[in-house]
């Protein structure tokens, strides 16, 4: 059997193994699902938001331990830990609040225009979707899916990743614990191998997957050939443009905590620093002094900023990139090198000049590792920050209206943030273009994702 364990980044010590499932079972929890989802799908969205908000409930309560058990499992830091279970929390009670608003019944048209007496759209579950979910926000990227799938009746089959084996139980025994029925939402431990097995069964309606750009592609050729709908929200290598009339100190704060949120692992940190020369100097001293001035160590103490990378192998990752820019002629302006001592951590790193024979000009760099770009104006800097495959998140610093209004007119992707730093919000919804992928989640349209959206007509 595949043995699915939880290893410390910080010390490198495995702290608990699991088994992996039976093929046998997961055929039987599969099951269980399309049976919980025939009759699941009838509840009223009452009692759905009352256990929604049960689950919230739970969340808030006990952020802390839920914290140190994200903490433990990929090593972000305790305080971030404990702000993406409270922040799951508020997912939960947006949806309880939103879901009847968001699955109304609507009139697209004047029923006259299309020859009936009543003409609507309503909102129906699918069925059982199978989650296939990262580690880098263990919690956060299986309660946007889950929330509003579940709100809208459909029943959830998690497949998380093998590195956070803890997190994917818990978040079964939460949406039991809140009251939701048995098999609404099971964790089925099983490696990678196993997802097309699951995808193919035909009790198995649609998928959504957050993940790698080979995991996407994966999960999106298995669905085509099964006719599935899938949501994929992929990999991220986001440009942060600084124009002269930007709040340059502002800015630079900002930059930095992009770069190294969640140990730099996230899709949508900024990682591509794209700076107008008449400001580039000033920003490059403040954006390196923020950089430097990162805390590095302990994830569970407080005052730490950076915590280690969730790997051996994802450490090693980032220094091919590191080595492969500085060999072929990018300077290191901070950082560069890993830290001595146990764990995986790796140092807040910023280089400059690199350019398009180098891999981290292309890749998406995992850590917290900044490339910094100067450009001669808008245009270029437009330029530069579409010369990407990946499209999820962009951010541009300006307080000229003219070029605010170019930035969100021609930046290449799911979402612009002006003058701030780019999260995620139930409010909003959220994904990519090109290679980031397709589909949203979160605000009404994740809701809907995994809903038939089927048309009335009556004559």
């Amino acid at each position: 059997m595949t043995t699915i364990a939880t290893t410390n980044p910080a010390t490198g010590e495995v702290e608990k193994t699991f088994d992996a499932l039976a093929d046998e079972e997961v055929d039987r929890r599969i099951a269980r699902a399309a049976e919980t989802f025939a009759s699941f799908r009838t509840t009223s969205l009452g009692q759905r938001a009352e256990w929604m908000r049960a689950a919230a409930g739970v969340l808030d309560g006990e952020a802390d331990r839920i914290g140190a058990m994200l903490t433990t499992e990929m090593g972000k830091t305790l305080k971030a830990a404990v702000a993406e279970a409270q922040k799951c929390a508020k997912a939960c009670r947006f949806y309880a609040g939103h879901a009847e608003e968001f699955l109304a019944g609507r009139r697209p048209a004047d029923a006259g225009d299309v020859g009936a007496s009543d003409a609507y759209v309503r909102y129906e579950p699918l069925g059982p979707v199978l989650a296939v979910m990262p580690w880098n926000f263990p919690l956060w990227q299986v309660i946007r899916f889950a929330a509003p799938a579940l709100m809208a009746g459909n029943v959830g089959l998690l497949k998380h990743a093998s590195n956070v084996p803890q997190t994917a139980l818990f978040l079964e025994d939460l949406f039991r614990r809140a009251g939701f029925p048995e098999g609404a939402f099971q964790t089925l431990l099983i490696g990678s191998s196993k997802v097309e097995r699951v995808l193919r069964d035909p009790r198995v309606k649609a998928a959504t997957l957050t993940g790698s750009e080979p995991a996407g592609r994966s999960v999106a050729a298995i669905a085509g050939d099964e006719v599935k709908p899938t949501v994929l929200e992929l990999g991220g290598s986001d440009p942060f443009v600084v124009m002269p009339s930007a709040d340059l100190e502002a800015a630079a704060r900002t930059a930095a905590d992009s770069r190294c949120l969640n140990n730099g692992q996230s899709c949508i940190s900024a990682k591509r620093f794209i700076v107008d020369a008449a400001c580039a100097d000033e920003f490059e001293r403040l954006f390196v002094g923020n950089m430097r001035a990162m805390r590095v160590g302990d994830p569970m103490d407080e005052s730490t900023d950076v915590g280690p990378l969730v790997s051996e192998e994802g450490r090693a990752e980032v220094e091919e990139l590191v080595a492969d820019a500085v060999g072929k002629g990018a300077e290191v302006l901070c950082g560069g090198e890993r830290l001595d001592g146990t764990g995986w951590f790796y140092p807040p790193t910023v280089l400059s000049g690199v350019t398009p024979d180098m891999r981290m000009y292309h890749e998406e760099v995992f850590g917290p590792v900044a490339s910094l770009f100067r450009v001669g104006g808008i245009a270029e800097a437009v330029e530069v920050a579409n010369a990407t495959g990946f499209g999820l998140g962009s951010n541009a610093w300006t307080r000229d209206d003219a070029e605010r209004e170019r930035f969100v007119r021609e930046l290449d992707a799911g979402q612009v943030f002006i003058n701030g730093k780019t999260t995620s919000y139930p409010e909003l919804p959220f994904g990519g273009v090109k290679r980031s992928g397709y589909g949203r989640e979160l605000s009404a349209e994740g809701m809907r994702a995994f809903c038939n959206a089927k048309t009335v007509w009556v004559g």
